[in-house]
């Protein structure tokens, strides 16, 4: 005001600030609101968060506020603004009565897909509270799993594990999806032992809680949010019988398809959504058949198999697949196959009617086809197959998938002699990336010893 020669009336028409709101500002007699520091801000002609980092200490000036903050936080976070976010949690939590309230925020934030502040924020209330065993960590440290999921399969598997221990401490909704997730995780690294241990706790305590709700003391009026429990149980089953196949045991795996095809005998509920759900769960159970007896040797089912997934879009390429896989350990031909459902390799859609496909199944499905599509190949003599398992190993070091990294290198060495000069530039070119992956995971092993 001074610098602009501004007096009070001319500021209040510039800010938006009537005259009793400016005159406790300027005798620094009350705090500032996020409203008024706004109107401050937009007054003297400045970038929006200009003075986010001096309302840092304005929040604590006369007492914390969450009137203030809540406000505040919100903002800094549209504006990616984490600094400020982070003094103030730090703040803030110096008092841990603080804790609940700054949880509820993440949780706003985290509902709006703002996830880097709301990791900020979960973070540090999960180290205020790491010595409470509350629900509340639980939570934490679940949406920080949530949040910390990408295509690199390592990192995930890293996450998983962190939060594994915190899963039985959440509420049964949050947990039942989160065993999900988590099953979902150790699947893509193949490690199929733990995903029928999480798939055993998903029945167990999806089966308590239905027979719970339906029993007669349950309240009849409660509705419960998310995905119904029965699904959970069918989906157990599922998770069991694709462990049981990845482990190469199809007769039990079989025997877990007639576990999640016959909803509709024990199911209570009658609705359009269950009507739904057990259906495709059921079509899952006709594919998943062929599919066990194709791996078992059956190779007479494959073009049973191909008329049925015909009118199965989102299972066309999963079916293409374990096809490509059959034909390699059966030496059967699928050439017809592979022609027919050309236009779905790889297949393109990520969504399902429950869903979305993670990004990361996908790229770790197509990586592994690709490879199984070049021995294919190349076992007809098809010299430019070997190129496939190139493609492969380039997204496999991209999702940072061991296995399929392994896969890769040890085939191209199996068919070296195949391969063309520029093949085998591009080939060392790749191995570089194997190798700079290699010296990374070193440095994360030598700095948590």
């Amino acid at each position: 005001m001074r610098d602009n020669k501004l007096n009070h009336s001319q500021f209040m028409e510039q800010s938006g600030l009537n005259s009793g709101t400016l005159s406790h500002i300027l005798k620094g007699s009350k705090p500032i609101s996020f409203r008024q520091l706004a109107a401050i801000t937009e007054g003297m002609g400045l970038a929006e968060d200009y003075f986010f980092e001096a309302y840092v200490v304005e929040c604590f000036a006369f007492s914390a506020s969450m009137r203030r903050i809540r406000p505040f936080i919100h903002r800094c976070a549209e504006l990616d603004r984490l600094n400020c976010i982070e003094r103030i949690a730090h703040r803030l939590l110096d008092d841990l009565s603080y804790s609940a309230a700054l949880f509820d925020i993440a949780e706003d934030l985290f509902v709006r897909n703002q996830w880097k502040a709301a990791a900020l924020i979960y973070a540090n209330v999960g180290e205020g509270e790491k010595y409470q065993h509350s629900e509340r960590l639980a939570v934490c440290q679940y949406r920080l799993f949530v949040i910390g999921l990408g295509e690199d399969l390592d990192e995930n598997l890293r996450a998983a594990n962190q939060f594994e221990p915190y899963v039985n401490r959440l509420d049964e909704a949050n947990q039942l999806e989160a065993l999900k997730q988590l099953m979902h995780v150790f699947g893509l690294v193949h490690k199929w032992v733990k995903v029928d241990a999480l798939a055993m706790e998903m029945h167990r305590v999806a089966t308590i809680q239905y027979e719970l709700q339906n029993s007669e003391l349950s309240d009849k009026d409660c509705r419960r949010k998310g995905r119904p429990l029965y699904y959970y149980i069918l989906y157990a089953c599922l998770a069991r019988s694709k462990a049981s196949e990845e482990c190469g045991d199809y007769k039990r795996a079989l025997e877990f398809v007639a576990l999640y095809s016959n909803g509709e005998s024990w199911v209570q509920e009658k609705t359009e959504e269950s009507r739904r759900i057990i259906a495709q769960f059921s079509e899952w159970a006709i594919a998943n058949t062929y599919l066990y007896r194709l791996m078992s040797g059956d190779v007479e089912v494959i073009d049973e198999y191909g008329n049925y997934i015909a009118s199965q879009e989102d299972e066309i390429f999963v079916a293409i697949r374990f096809m490509v896989q059959a034909a390699n350990r059966y030496g059967c031909n699928i050439d017809s196959i592979l022609e027919r459902f050309s236009a779905y390799i790889p297949y393109q859609s990520d969504k399902t009617d429950f869903g979305e496909y993670k990004l990361a199944i996908l790229q770790e499905g197509y990586a592994q086809f690709l490879s199984d599509l070049a021995v294919y190949r190349l076992n007809q003599n098809q010299d430019y197959a070997i190129k496939y398992i190139l493609k492969s190993l380039e997204l496999s070091i991209r999702i940072n998938s061991s296995k399929n990294i392994i896969t890769c290198m040890s085939l191209f060495e199996q068919y070296r002699d195949r391969a063309d000069l520029e093949t085998k530039k591009e080939f060392k070119k790749l191995s570089k990336g194997v190798h700079l992956i290699n010296e990374k995971k070193s440095v994360v092993l030598l700095g948590s010893l």
